[in-house]
């Protein structure tokens, strides 16, 4: 016979009782928190084709839409697509398929290189070539893949430069060059592109190239393990010797860590090892309540400017990524409130007065990156509700009658007649997926800093 009293046996029967409804009241908040997350998904998707649809009511064919005047805008007076590559993915990936079908045919059957124009090689590298990669591996369309051979071949003489750091600017009919000036993130933001294309291919001068270019700009690190902000391809020599991790240097730090990610390069991971100590040494700026990241002096690690803004906002993505979860939640909260100053975030700020330096918002993208990285490593629904407030706040100031507008000031919220195409390709895409059910897609791929997802299928 039992020895358990009825009274024991009560309690036991409590304890069980109460441990089932703890059990079914969380599933019950966790099933609640999906629920209105897929519904947030919808709306993302809903305010996507709203920039989508009117960028192909008002400027199908051309480079990017002016929103507000309704017109075309072509970067380099003629057309190369900017939109349609770029946005090609995120349509894919939220499962608008008349909509891809379409875009894709206008980029097979209209997209040509052969045009005798300069082109930044860095950003028709991440937007288009990146673009053309990551939608090639999404729908198997071997013309795509083509395209982007044929562009990666064209802009390849950027590279010829004494150093193999690239040039800035490149003919994509001639192959002659132009500007030796440039930066870190132009030199060391190539590889997850090149690199994808040489596996692809089969060709390693895309590799060889890309990865050359990155390695010198490493070698040229000062004796800290910092980079500057300038520096001329064809002497190799510094022009300015800023150090931070915004724009002109962020995604060259992206790139040593992912370059190891996508393509198990060894030497890409011992470079990030041997930066991200300095990174934190010199750049971070840790008041005991708040994390930072502002400027320092490349060779003696003083501190020049207590700045941060828009584009630093990608850097709690990469310390998520690189395991740095403890940094990255505290740049986040930093992030979060340099956005909720004016319901928006500005181009830069001085995080030391919170005064507002650069007041434009271009639609960037890197605080949703972060926010999406946040949300797929710890789940802590914080992130979903910061992604919400963000994307709230987002449609209600930059929204217009004929898309998304970039605002020219974020205290007045006055409106700019822009919508550059990283909107579509980045921060809808990371609205999308912050809310989207998660899935194993995250652990697949390795996104490029234009937010095209590439996958090793090599």
């Amino acid at each position: 016979m039992s020895s358990i009293k009825p009274r024991s046996l009560t309690i036991a029967f409590g304890l069980l009782f109460a441990f089932w409804a703890a059990f079914a009241t969380q599933g019950c908040v966790k099933s609640r928190e999906d629920a209105h997350a897929r519904q947030l998904a919808g709306r993302v998707k809903t305010e996507f084709l709203h920039a989508w649809r009117n960028y192909e009511r008002y400027a199908w064919g051309h480079d990017a839409l002016r929103p507000l005047s309704k017109t075309p805008h072509d970067w380099y007076g003629q057309p190369l697509l900017m939109t349609p590559v770029d946005a090609l993915d995120t349509l894919v990936l939220m499962k608008l398929d008349a909509d891809a079908a379409k875009a894709q045919a206008l980029i097979v059957n209209q997209l040509s290189f052969d045009r005798d124009i300069y082109v930044k090689n860095f950003e028709v590298t991440i937007r288009l070539l990146g673009g053309l990669l990551s939608s090639y591996q999404l729908t198997g369309d071997k013309r795509l893949l083509q395209l982007a051979e044929d562009l990666g071949n064209r802009l390849l003489p950027a590279f010829n430069s004494p150093t193999g750091l690239p040039y800035v600017y490149v003919n994509l009919h001639t192959g002659q060059v132009r500007d030796a000036l440039t930066n870190p993130a132009e030199t060391g933001t190539l590889l997850l592109e090149f690199g994808t294309l040489s596996k692809l291919t089969g060709k390693p001068a895309f590799y060889d190239k890309a990865k050359r270019a990155l390695v010198e700009t490493y070698k040229r690190r000062s004796s800290l393990g910092l980079v500057g902000q300038s520096i001329n391809v064809e002497t190799g020599a510094w022009t300015d010797s800023d150090s931070h991790i915004s724009g002109g240097i962020d995604s060259y730090y992206e790139y040593l860590w992912k370059c190891w990610l996508l393509f198990g390069d060894t030497e890409c991971r011992d470079m990030w090892n041997a930066s991200i100590p300095a990174v934190n040494k010199y750049l971070a700026d840790d008041t005991g309540s708040e994390l930072w990241y502002g400027h320092a002096d490349m060779q003696t690690g003083r501190r020049t400017e207590t700045i941060y803004g828009a584009l630093d906002a990608f850097f709690p993505a990469l310390l998520a990524l690189s395991a740095d979860l403890e940094r990255a939640r505290r740049l986040q909260a930093s992030s979060f409130k340099m956005w909720n100053l004016y319901g928006i975030e500005p181009e830069i700020l001085d995080y030391k007065t919170m005064r507002v330096v650069a007041g434009a918002y271009h639609l960037r993208p890197e605080i949703v990156e972060s926010t999406y990285y946040l949300y797929h490593y710890t789940r802590d629904a914080q992130y979903r509700q910061m992604g919400e407030k963000i994307f709230n706040d987002f449609v209600k100031y930059c929204r217009t009658d004929a898309g998304y507008a970039a605002l020219a000031d974020v205290i007045t919220k006055q409106q700019r007649d822009e919508m550059e195409s990283f909107a579509l390709a980045e921060t809808f895409k990371y609205f999308y997926l912050l809310f989207a059910p998660q899935g194993t897609f995250f652990d697949k791929i390795v996104f490029n800093t234009e937010a095209h997802p590439l996958r090793r299928t090599w």
